[in-house]
């Protein structure tokens, strides 16, 4: 072959190798270390993840034919990338929730991300396509205070519900004491106003939700003030009750009250609450009806 026929076909391989790719990352933008990628959606995170975070991941990996060879659901703690374009880069471009596609260079994952051989059904010098959901990113020390309640949950429940509301209390910067039954309460407004005894009608506004911040209950998105009577069991749940007993009217407080304070062992009737939960209760004395003397 003469060299001007060998110049051609070496620029016709070249300019169909450049169709191929640009076809296959059309639509994609590309980092300075050789990564395409296009994002899907946009989560609720506020930062990408990076080295040091304990991430969860949905993750598929495809050939670039498309046809998936690897799909699964990972938990585990990110690392510096430890070489231009590698997987990690991709991980830590994602906040939590975010969702994307990307193609690296498969050749350098599987020989140093995975440290083993290439597939027979991938080529040298194959991309490959990943696509990854970012379940979550924790902070190392917010893993590490899971793996410890966890812990405390392993040797005794009772000690692991004391280590999740700590946690709750420190993360919120709270220094009250419980009561001698484990209720925490943190006054919000107080009043010298009419206190509550047993017989009085009391009407209470409450908003229970869990120690996430997610609400579960609440009069005040019903606009329906709750009315009981002081004193009498089962209207309540005992946190509630011990709380109103300190409190007087028009004065709010917020509870962390403790599962045996709460729903207890079984949970509550809907299912809604699930057993041995802590709950929060931001609880407000709307008025007070003093009870007949016996």
């Amino acid at each position: 072959m003469r060299k001007s026929q060998l110049l051609i076909a070496t620029l016709l391989i070249l300019i169909v190798g450049c169709t191929n790719n640009s076809k296959l990352f059309e639509g994609y933008s590309v980092t300075s270390t050789g990564i395409h990628y296009k994002l899907i959606g946009l989560g609720d995170g506020i930062a990408p993840a990076k080295p040091t975070n304990y991430v969860a991941v949905n993750i598929c990996y495809r050939t670039v034919t498309d046809s998936i060879f690897f799909q699964a659901f990972r938990q585990f703690q990110l690392t510096e990338p430890h070489y231009e374009g590698s997987i990690d880069e991709c991980f830590m471009m994602l906040s939590q929730g975010d969702s994307a596609t990307f193609y690296i260079k498969a050749q350098p994952f599987f020989a140093q991300t995975l440290e083993t051989e290439l597939p027979k059904f991938i080529q040298p010098d194959d991309y490959m396509r990943i696509d990854i959901r970012m379940v979550e990113v924790k902070q190392a020390e917010d893993f590490n205070r899971e793996i410890e309640a966890f812990m405390s949950w392993i040797e005794d429940f009772g000690d692991y519900e004391k280590v999740i509301i700590k946690q709750y209390l420190d993360g919120q910067k709270l220094t009250v004491q419980p009561t001698e039954s484990g209720l925490y309460i943190v006054p919000q407004i107080q009043t010298a106003r009419t206190p509550v005894e047993v017989g009085d009608t009391v009407t209470i506004h409450y908003e229970g939700r869990f120690l996430n911040g997610k609400i579960f209950d609440s009069t005040r998105k019903r606009n329906e003030a709750f009315q009981y009577v002081y004193g009498q069991k089962w209207q309540v749940i005992p946190g509630i009750d011990e709380a109103v007993g300190k409190m007087h009217e028009g004065e709010k407080s917020m509870l962390i009250v403790p599962s045996h304070l709460a729903f207890g062992e079984q949970g509550n009737s809907s299912g809604v609450i699930p057993a041995f939960t802590s709950v929060v209760f931001e609880l407000e004395i709307v008025e007070v009806k003093k009870g007949i003397k016996q």
